[in-house]
């Protein structure tokens, strides 16, 4: 089971990859530059979680120590 809901999780980040990918074509086509560029690191992040090669979540006492 538990390999059912990772599966089916990595579906839903794909989607979301797929999403960000088109919108960043759009954002292009319109000559958004940051907005391109913002949606460009998502679509860039959601790969990186793909491909194992970034945790879904960030520790949160890693973001609470900096400040």
């Amino acid at each position: 089971m538990h390999t059912e809901i990772r599966q089916s999780r990595l579906d839903r980040i794909r989607y979301i990859q797929a999403l960000l990918g088109e919108l960043r074509t759009m954002a292009e086509a319109e000559r958004c530059d940051l907005l391109t560029f913002m949606i460009e690191m998502a679509y860039i992040e959601a790969s990186d979680i793909v491909r194992g090669q970034r945790p879904l979540r960030v520790a949160d006492n890693k973001r609470d120590s900096v400040a």
